[in-house]
Parts: structure tokens; sequence; C-alpha cells
């Protein structure tokens, strides 16, 4: 069952500050490379005196939200898929990033995990599947993980055995280098306190991302003249 999206003046009813100010300093944090402190001095710049444990309340808060959205506007990615994880440190101890990209370089999604296992990259995938188009190939790294949990998936039928799995690091280049952008993002934040806020965080990092490279229907939110601050007001309205 699909849940009803409120209003969007409903999204921030009973707060101090007014929903543009929360939603440019979110759309800010997760967009560019700034910490809360930066956006602290950057609102006082303009005015507004916000404590940077309140822009990260609203992040933590509003970004799934935000996601769910856009998600409304969303552009399907091509079949073929590259997929690969990185390491993401949070409190101190590295966890794994699962995340593929098609043959475009759009973003097809992302799964945070605490081990790098079969198990976790099973779930990824059958995350990333889910409201995606199945793909026709996955090219992956030479790890034994994950071309075990696609042979699974195969065997249970929950990926059809058409699908073409193959290893190339040239091929997987670019999420290599998909995956910089990312780590470029995470530096200025200083690390990232709790699992729960890492991957809230991250599918806000990832939704900016996709913002960047074309992966929503722009036209329906006002078209590429629109400012940034009206698409984004287009999109969030329920």
């Amino acid at each position: 069952m699909v849940s009803r999206l409120v209003p969007v003046e409903e999204l921030f009813a009973g707060r101090h500050f007014d929903g543009e100010i929360v939603v440019l300093c979110v759309r800010w944090y997760l967009s560019f490379k700034l910490s809360y402190r930066d956006l602290v001095s950057m609102m006082s710049e303009r005015g507004i005196r916000v404590a940077h444990t309140t822009i990260l309340r609203w992040v933590q808060h509003y970004t799934p939200e935000f996601e769910r959205r856009w998600k409304r506007y969303a552009r399907p990615v091509s079949g073929s898929w590259r997929m690969d994880e990185t390491y993401v440190k949070v409190r101190g101890e590295w966890v794994y990033l699962y995340r593929p990209v098609d043959k475009a370089g759009k973003t097809v999604d992302f799964f945070l995990s605490r081990q790098r296992d079969v198990k976790a990259a099973k779930v990824f995938l059958r995350k990333a599947m889910n409201g995606q188009r199945v793909p026709i190939k996955v090219t992956l790294d030479a790890y034994a993980a994950s071309h075990r949990a696609v042979a699974d998936l195969k065997d249970d039928g929950e990926l059809p055995k058409r699908v073409v799995v193959r290893s190339s690091k040239y091929l997987n280049n670019l999420i290599e280098q998909d995956h910089r952008r990312i780590k470029q993002r995470l530096r200025p934040m200083f690390g990232l306190k709790s699992f729960e806020t890492a991957a809230r965080v991250m599918g806000g990092i990832e939704l900016a991302e996709k913002i960047k490279k074309g992966q929503f229907k722009i036209g329906k939110l006002g078209g590429c003249r629109a400012m940034p601050q009206e698409i984004w007001q287009a999109a969030l309205a329920a």
C-alpha cells in the first residue's frame, strides 16, 4: 500500500523556520561540499541564525521524504549495469557501500552494509531491482561473493537465466569514477556518527547526484530554465 503524500506545507508545520529555509539548507548540504558549520555561517550572512545541530536534524528527518517525492519523476535506467562496492567510514569503522550505474553512468541504486558478503550482495541486488527494469547485463569486479549472489538469484528464479554476467576492470572504471564523486562529498562531513544516519545521508547524496545527472523528468517540474529552488518546490509538492 502506497502511503499518502501530505501537502508540502504540512511537512514543515510547527517548525520554527520557514519550509523554504529548511529545504535550502538540506538541498545545499546534500549537493555541495559543505559541513553543517559552513551552512550555519552562510545562513548567518543572510540574517538567519540556526544551530548546526538543527540542520543536522533537518537532514536526518527530511531526506527520506524528499527522496520519496522526487522518485515520482525518475527516469528509468538502462539494462546494462556496472556494479561495485566501496568503503565508507562510520563512527571510526569501515562499512561497505554497494552501488551500480548503467552504461551511461546513471545511478541505479545504493545499499549500505556492515558486511561484504554473499548475503549483502543479494540484499543489494533485490533492492536495486525493486522499481527498476531487470538488468540484461551485469558487470562485476572479481570479488567472488558478488558472482555467487547473482548465481544464487538466478537459481532461485529472482533473476532471469538470460542475464549476462561478466567481469571487466575496463568497463567497471565507470562505477569506480562515480564512487569518487560520492567520497569527495563525504570528506567535509567530518565523519558519520551512526549507521542509520549514514544510510539517510547517503540516500540524500545519491538523490543530489541523480538530479545533477538528469535522471528526473525536469520538464514536469518547470523545465531546464526554472531555478533550482523552483524545481525543488515543484518536486516536493503533493
